[in-house]
C-alpha cells in the first residue's frame, strides 16, 4: 500500500591549545583530523594562545577548510542560517539583512571590513540582529562570523553573485559577495523582511540602446523584501530606473518629509518619488500593508544621505561624467563598470565620495534597523489590518473555539489514471479523469472534521470558477479562516497515475499558498494560543511557519508538521522553529531533507529492504526526538514507523509536559494489503493516515488504536476518487468495529540509541 506523499599542504602548525578549543577547529579532512588528534594538549589557555586560536581559525577559513565550530553554527545545505539569526527569526525579533558586494567589490581593504563591522554594530545598537549574506565554498550564508567577514574582505577572487550567478557559484563551490538581487533571494528564503544596502542598481546610462538593466530591479518586482537604500546609484539613469520600477509594480517611497528621490551621494536627483514615509513607524505600516496583501513584489525605501556628509553634487557629477568617459575608452562594461566608476570617482574627488559612501551606509543601517524594530513591534501587537475572511455569513464560526487549528493549502485536484501498466509520454493514453478537492492542509482538516473534530482551517483561495466549488465541497468544515483573494487563482493540481496506482507525473499551480502570510494568520493568534493542537503543512511560507512556531512555543501548544514533499520538508529546520514542533509525519526522503537542513549526515542512496529501511529511519529520526514528541515515518507499502518515548509497549503519542523520562523506541506497523485494482487515488492517503492518528489521540485512545485508525483511513482514501473518502467517519475506522481483510499484524518494537 502506498502512503504517499585538504591536502598536506593545508596543514597548519599549532602550539598547545586546550582540547575543547582544538575540537572547535576540527576539520572535515580525515588526514587533518589525525594530525589534530595526536597533538599534545594543554589545560591552560593563555592570552597569546587565544590570539593563536583566532589566527588559526582565520587561516583554516582562507584555505577553504570547514571547521567543526562553523558547522555547529549553521544548517547544512545550500542556504545556511547563523544560529543568532535563526533564534531571532523564531522569536519574531527584528532582523536586518545586509549585502556583501560592498565588502568584496564596493570598497578597498581595509575600509570594506571596518565598514561592514561598523554597520553590523549599528544594527545591534538599534536593537536588531544583523544578517550579512555571503557565499562561502558554494553555500549561501545568512549571517557571517567575524572570521568570515575578514575572509571576504581580503579575498581577491570573490565572485559578484546575483540571481543568475547563484547556480554556477554553488556548483563550483565558489566564494562571493551577494548583490542586492542575490541578498534578496537569501533574505526572503530565511524569512527576513528588511534589507539594508548602499544603493540599488538600475537602468544604465544609454540603457535604451544597450538594454543594460540591473537584475536588482526585476528582483524587486518578484521578491517581497523591503530594500532600504540611498536611492539609485548616481552613475545610472535615474529617470528610466524609476519608470522600470513602476513597470515591475515596485512601491517606491522616500524616507522623510521630502518627496525628492535621492541620488546616492546627493539627497536630490531631480526626480520625485511616488510616495514618502515620515518615520520608521510609517515605513513599517507600508511594509505590513504589502505583506498583508500577499504581493510578491518588494518595496524600495529611499533614504537621503545626511546633508552634513553629502559631497557637493556638481563636483561628484562632473567626476562621474569623467569616469564614464574613461570607462568607455577602456571598454569597461557590465558588472565591472560600477566598481571602476566608484573607484575613479573616489580618486577624482580625493576621497570625498568614499567618505560619503560610508556615511550613507551607516545612515541606512540606522534607519533600516529602526524600521525593522517598528515592524517587529507592529506584528507582535497585531496593529495591521489583514484581509478579512471571505464570507461574512460565516464570521459567527470565529466565535466558537476550535480544539485544533489547521494551516495549509487547498487545491482543486485532477486525477488521471491510465488503463495500461505503462504510460507513454508524447501521445494520448487511455484512462479516466476525475476532479476532486485536495491540498495537504485541507485533507487534514477534512479528515478530522469527518471523524468528530471541528478544526479551524486557515487557507487562501482565489476568485475564480473553482472557489465556490471548493467552499461548497468543504461546507462540513469550519472554513471561516479561508480567505478569498481577488485576482488570484485557486490552487490546482493534476496527478497522472499508472494502472497500479503509482504516481507518474504531477503538475501544480500553487502560487496562492504564498498568500497564507504571517500577517493574515496572526489575526487568529488568540485561537492559535489556546488551541489543543496546531497542524501546519509545508506549502505555507517559511515566515508563516516561523510565526506559528513562535506562538506555539510561547503558549506551549503542540504542533504537527506535515512536510508535504522533500523540497518543502526543510522549512521549519532553516531556523530554530523546528524545536517548537511536537510531531511530524515525513516519508524517508523528507526525513533526509530535515537532517540535511540540520547539518547531519544522510545516506547517498535510500535503502530498499525492510530491515535497512527501518534502521535508516530510526537513525534519521533520532536527532529530531531531542525536541519532538513523536516522528511518524510513512514507509509506503512497508507501512508506518512511530519513533518516540516508550510507553506501554508502544510510543507515547500524548503531548509531553516537561522533559522526556522514558526510553526511546520505534514501533513498526505493517501496511494493510490492497490490490492495484482497488487503488484509485494516491493523493490523500498520507494525510488521511495523519488525520486518523490525530483523531484517535483526541479520543484518548491507545497508540495501537490510533495507528490502526490512521491505516484504515488511508485504505479508504486509496480506494476513493477523493483524497479523503467522503464516507469516512469515526465508526468506519474504529478498529474495534472494523476488521481488516486479514487480522491485525503484531507491531514490531525496536529500541533506539539514546
Amino acid at each position: 500500500m502506498l502512503l504517499t506523499r585538504a591536502t598536506h599542504s593545508q596543514c597548519i602548525q599549532l602550539s598547545d591549545v586546550v582540547g575543547y578549543s582544538l575540537l572547535l577547529l576540527m576539520p572535515r579532512n580525515p588526514r587533518l583530523r589525525v594530525l589534530f588528534s595526536i597533538m599534545k594538549l594543554s589545560v591552560s589557555l593563555r592570552y597569546s594562545e587565544l590570539r593563536l586560536l583566532k589566527e588559526v581559525s582565520a587561516q583554516l577559513l582562507k584555505r577553504g577548510i570547514s571547521t567543526f565550530h562553523s558547522r555547529l553554527c549553521k544548517n547544512d545545505g545550500l542556504f545556511l542560517v547563523h544560529p543568532a539569526v535563526s533564534q531571532a527569526l523564531a522569536e519574531n525579533r527584528p532582523v536586518v539583512a545586509l549585502e556583501s558586494t560592498i565588502i568584496t567589490h564596493g570598497m578597498p581593504y581595509p575600509h570594506n571590513l571596518s565598514t561592514a563591522k561598523a554597520v553590523e554594530a549599528i544594527v545591534r545598537t538599534e536593537g536588531a540582529i544583523p544578517a550579512t549574506v555571503g557565499l562561502l565554498q558554494g553555500r549561501v550564508h545568512v549571517g557571517l562570523s567575524s572570521e568570515e567577514l575578514d575572509y571576504l574582505a581580503r579575498s581577491k577572487t570573490s565572485l559578484k553573485v546575483s540571481r543568475r550567478d547563484l547556480p554556477y557559484a554553488i556548483s563550483k563551490g565558489l566564494c562571493g559577495g551577494t548583490t542586492v538581487s542575490g541578498t534578496m533571494i537569501a533574505a526572503h528564503r530565511a524569512g527576513i523582511h528588511v534589507f539594508v544596502t548602499g544603493g540599488v542598481g538600475g537602468v544604465h546610462r544609454d540603457g535604451e540602446n544597450s538594454m543594460d538593466i540591473s537584475a536588482d530591479l526585476t528582483e524587486l518586482g518578484r521578491t517581497p523584501i523591503a530594500v532600504v537604500s540611498a536611492g539609485v546609484k548616481s552613475i545610472l539613469d535615474i529617470g528610466r530606473t524609476l519608470e522600470y520600477l513602476e513597470t515591475q509594480g515596485v512601491c517606491v517611497a522616500t524616507f522623510g518629509s521630502s518627496m525628492n528621490f535621492p541620488a546616492f551621494f546627493s539627497p536630490e536627483s531631480g526626480f520625485t518619488s511616488p510616495y514618502h514615509v515620515n518615520n520608521a513607524e510609517e515605513a513599517a505600516d507600508l511594509i505590513a500593508g504589502n505583506l498583508s496583501l500577499g504581493l510578491q513584489s518588494g518595496l524600495l525605501l529611499a533614504v537621503p544621505i545626511p546633508k552634513e556628509h553629502a559631497a557637493a553634487g556638481q563636483q561628484i557629477e562632473n567626476a562621474i561624467q569623467a569616469a564614464l568617459a574613461e570607462a568607455n575608452v577602456k571598454g569597461i562594461r557590465g558588472r565591472d563598470l560600477t566598481p571602476f566608476i566608484l573607484q575613479k570617482v573616489n580618486e577624482l574627488t580625493r576621497g570625498k565620495s568614499l567618505q560619503a559612501n560610508i556615511a550613507l551606509i551607516h545612515n541606512n543601517a540606522r534607519v533600516g534597523s529602526q524600521i525593522a524594530c517598528a515592524l517587529s513591534k507592529r506584528m507582535q501587537k497585531k496593529t495591521w489590518t489583514p484581509s478579512a475572511p471571505h464570507a461574512k455569513e460565516r464570521e459567527k464560526d470565529l466565535d466558537s473555539q476550535p480544539n485544533i487549528v489547521v494551516i495549509g493549502g487547498v487545491n482543486v485536484d485532477f486525477i488521471a489514471k491510465g488503463k495500461t501498466d505503462k504510460l507513454v509520454f508524447g501521445q494520448t493514453n487511455r484512462g479516466s479523469v476525475c476532479q476532486s478537492f485536495g491540498g495537504v492542509g485541507k485533507n487534514l482538516a477534512d479528515s478530522l472534521s469527518r471523524m468528530g473534530q471541528r478544526p479551524l482551517f486557515i487557507s487562501a483561495i482565489g476568485t475564480d470558477s473553482h472557489s465556490d466549488a471548493v467552499l461548497n465541497y468543504c461546507r462540513h468544515m469550519n472554513t471561516s479562516g479561508v480567505s478569498v483573494l481577488k485576482e488570484q487563482r485557486t490552487a490546482t493540481y493534476c496527478a497522472v497515475i499508472t494502472k497500479s496506482g503509482d504516481l507518474s507525473l504531477g503538475l501544480g499551480d500553487m502560487d496562492i499558498h504564498q498568500q497564507i502570510t504571517e500577517q493574515y494568520v496572526s489575526q487568529f493568534e488568540e485561537k492559535l494560543s489556546t488551541a489543543s493542537l496546531m497542524c501546519l503543512d509545508g506549502n505555507i511560507p517559511v515566515s508563516t511557519i516561523n510565526y506559528v512556531c513562535s506562538v506555539a512555543k510561547k503558549h506551549a501548544v503542540p504542533v504537527w508538521y506535515e512536510p508535504t514533499d522533500s523540497d518543502k520538508a526543510c522549512k521549519p529546520f532553516l531556523s530554530d522553529s523546528w524545536k517548537a514542533l511536537g510531531y511530524t509525519s515525513p516519508n524517508l526522503a523528507e526525513l533526509c531533507t530535515m537532517n540535511k537542513a540540520l547539518g547531519l549526515p544522510t545516506p547517498a542512496v535510500l535503502p530498499s529492504s525492510v530491515e535497512e529501511v527501518l534502521s535508516c529511519a530510526m537513525a534519521l529520526a533520532r536527532p529530531l526526538l531531542d525536541h519532538l514528541q513523536c516522528v511518524v515515518v510513512t514507509l509506503g507499502a512497508m507501512g508506518v514507523l512511530l519513533c518516540g518515548e516508550h510507553n506501554a509497549g508502544s510510543v507515547d503519542l500524548q503531548p509531553r509536559r516537561g522533559t522526556r523520562k522514558g526510553r526511546l523506541c520505534a514501533v513498526h506497523y505493517s501496511a494493510l494489503a490492497q490490490t492495484a485494482a482497488e487503488i484509485v487515488n494516491v493523493s490523500g492517503a498520507g494525510d488521511s493516515l495523519a488525520g486518523g492518528i490525530l483523531a484517535g489521540m483526541f479520543q484518548s485512545r491507545d497508540t495501537h488504536s490510533c495507528v490502526r485508525m490512521g491505516l484504515l483511513a488511508a485504505r479508504l482514501s486509496l480506494a476513493s476518487p477523493h483524497p479523503v473518502c467522503t464516507t469516512l467517519t469515526t465508526d468506519s475506522v474504529d478498529p474495534n468495529k472494523v476488521q481488516p481483510p486479514q487480522s491485525w499484524p503484531q507491531p514490531n518494537l525496536l529500541w533506539m540509541e539514546e
